[in-house]
């Protein structure tokens, strides 16, 4: 938990609980995530809080595990009393922890990740990318600079076969094909099976959704296959700068991803540069701003809620909800962004960037905010 210095406002703090994957498998995303929101934070209370209140911080440890995650989710919304939660990583993890914070705690829920979309409730709010963000321009590329043969290994879990649902209707759609699709164990970490298959069947386009512990061990003997030295196309839409440093950057040359931001849009955009500089001198280091990590989602979502009690001039979870549905941001990593009116995600930019020597170079952005497609 994170004080402000300065002494609180009469009616009390604002608290804001931050539920993310500190330790355990996927550590390197919920620490950029509890970074960023130590950032804005401080920030925000740099400029007098909200409602001439301060914020105060709440970090809980979801651990990777779900069963973890719980009694600390329940702590956040119970004990600590916080206004609002952001996090979850995983997608199982955000259906392990939606009903402690919606329905047992009676507060709003930001999911700032990436995911397969479909989620619907209310008082739950999505600022990551969904399929339709990821795949409807993305696909078409890899069709065009990879070829039309795609294989989809996957991580048994809910994001994977929900999201690999939408990407083999677009693959399809856009005259490529499926040569198979499967579904491996979340800790598996030998592929060779699968990496034969890929070769003898000659696929184009890799387009992965295993994840952490298992997919450094998949990457790295795809290439000692020869994958990409054939011309294979390796492409993973939730790949940042955090996950490339799984790997070799040799390994993963030419791994094409789709997200709403890459440490190379700071070249074009002086407001996500700005950004960036800011939490590089914050937090200097190996963990870095990244967007598959949610770290830009985690962004948006507390300024988009911050915005939305600014309007509301009120803090309970009604008036909060109302505004927060239109909400909009200027300026955020990226560019703007928008929540859809009635729908709960959030319009934004996409870009589509490609692994050269250890970091990424973009290819191709979206012709304006992309629409989330979802509720």
């Amino acid at each position: 938990m994170f004080r402000p210095t300065w002494a609180n406002a009469a009616a009390g703090p604002i608290k804001i609980g931050i539920a993310t994957d500190l330790t355990g498998a996927i550590g390197y995303a919920g620490n950029a995530d509890a970074n960023v929101a130590r950032m804005l934070v401080k920030d925000l209370n740099a400029k007098g809080g909200l409602l001439g209140r301060p914020l105060e911080l709440y970090i809980e440890d979801t651990a990777s595990n779900e069963s973890i995650a719980v009694p600390h989710v329940r702590k956040l919304v119970l004990r600590d009393n916080v206004d609002v939660v952001l996090g979850g990583i995983t997608s199982s993890m955000r259906n392990a922890i939606k009903d402690t914070i919606v329905k047992q705690g009676k507060k709003l829920y930001i999911y700032p990740q990436l995911y397969e979309g479909k989620e619907c409730e209310p008082y739950i709010f999505c600022t990551g990318p969904t399929p339709a963000q990821q795949c409807d321009t993305f696909i078409p590329w890899l069709i065009k600079h990879g070829g039309k043969r795609f294989a989809l290994p996957s991580a048994n879990y809910v994001w994977p076969h929900v999201l690999n649902a939408y990407a083999r209707n677009v693959i399809e759609k856009s005259g490529g094909e499926v040569i198979f699709e499967e579904y491996y164990p979340l800790d598996q970490v030998e592929y060779t099976s699968t990496v034969n298959k890929i070769m003898t069947e000659k696929v184009d386009v890799v387009f992965n959704t295993v994840i952490p512990p298992g997919v450094g061990p998949f990457f790295k003997q795809l290439y000692e296959a020869g994958f990409s030295k054939r011309g294979g196309r390796l492409a993973c839409v939730y790949y940042d700068e955090n996950t490339l440093n799984i790997n070799q950057p040799y390994e993963i040359e030419g791994l094409a991803s789709c997200l709403d931001y890459f440490r190379a849009v700071d070249q074009s955009d002086p407001a996500s540069a700005k950004i960036q500089a800011e939490y590089d001198k914050e937090f200097p280091g190996k963990i870095l701003f990244a967007a598959g990590s949610a770290a830009t989602g985690t962004y948006r979502g507390i300024m988009l809620w911050a915005a939305a009690v600014a309007e509301a001039k009120k803090i309970d979870r009604e008036s909060v909800a109302a505004t927060l549905d239109h909400a909009k941001i200027a300026v955020g990593p990226g560019g703007p962004a928008e929540m859809v009116p009635g729908h709960r995600h959030c319009k934004m930019n996409m870009y589509t960037a490609v692994a050269k020597s250890g970091t990424y170079e973009i290819v191709d952005k979206s012709n304006g905010l992309v629409d989330p497609k979802e509720c």
